[in-house]
């Protein structure tokens, strides 16, 4: 399992070397560095991450702010220049705290703190066990969906599309909040598409059947795609 990182720093000598960091650990992948708070949050809405590297402070939108305000919330490991900082981050349950410039020895300190949380909320759930079913919440109502008869979903706009075996719901959610909430049968191949693995009947490197239905694969999510349906 690879986990996916954002960077967040306004100053590129520092995220270039979180970069050169996180390029000596095989088991963490860079989703993207940003050099805004702003930045960040569109790639968020695009993308699954499991770890943000988070100066605090930065122009226009300060990290702890930034960080405060996501409704869904990664691990995050506050990095910054300034030691009274430090209190701040660690009351919004950072995982680590690291003042620059940051040497490798301390870096990888941080990394072991993430693995070790992360092992700890899995633990909660064995390897391989699945929900049978998730509520997600819709136009005030919590609604039930049976994860088994998803084939695929599919985000438009403001809303996702939930095609089931014999049916079809619409929800208004994003379909990266969604995301998070499914288990590991289910793979993003699309910014537009979520597909049930259990379900495909055939692939190419273009798209995927569910039956008589074609997903299309993205560019940005090929390599990943195709890993995941092997």
């Amino acid at each position: 399992m690879k986990y996916k990182c954002l960077i967040v720093d306004d100053e590129e000598l520092a995220r270039g070397l979180i970069q050169n960091h996180l390029s000596k650990l095989d088991d963490f992948e860079l989703v993207a560095s940003c050099d805004s708070a702003l930045e960040a949050h569109r790639v968020l809405k695009e993308n699954k991450v499991d770890l943000i590297f988070l100066d605090i402070k930065m122009p226009v939108l300060k990290g702890t702010d930034f960080f405060k305000d996501l409704s869904i919330k990664p691990k995050v490991i506050f990095t910054t220049a300034y030691r009274e900082y430090a209190v701040e981050g660690f009351e919004l349950s950072a995982v680590d705290y690291l003042l620059k410039p940051i040497v490798f020895s301390r870096f990888y300190k941080a990394i072991e703190k993430f693995r070790g949380s992360v092992q700890t909320t899995d633990s909660i759930l064995k390897e391989g066990e699945r929900e049978n079913h998730i509520y997600i919440q819709s136009n005030k109502k919590n609604i039930k969906i049976l994860l088994d008869e998803v084939l695929y979903i599919e985000s438009i706009k403001d809303y996702i599309r939930l095609h089931l075996s014999d049916d079809k719901i619409m929800l208004k959610h994003g379909i990266t909040a969604f995301e998070k909430e499914l288990d590991k049968r289910f793979l993003r191949v699309h910014r537009s598409y979520i597909v049930n693995t259990d379900k495909v009947t055939a692939y190419t490197k273009n798209d995927i059947e569910i039956g008589k239905i074609e997903v299309p694969i993205g560019e940005y999510y090929k390599a990943n795609a195709l890993r995941g349906l092997k």
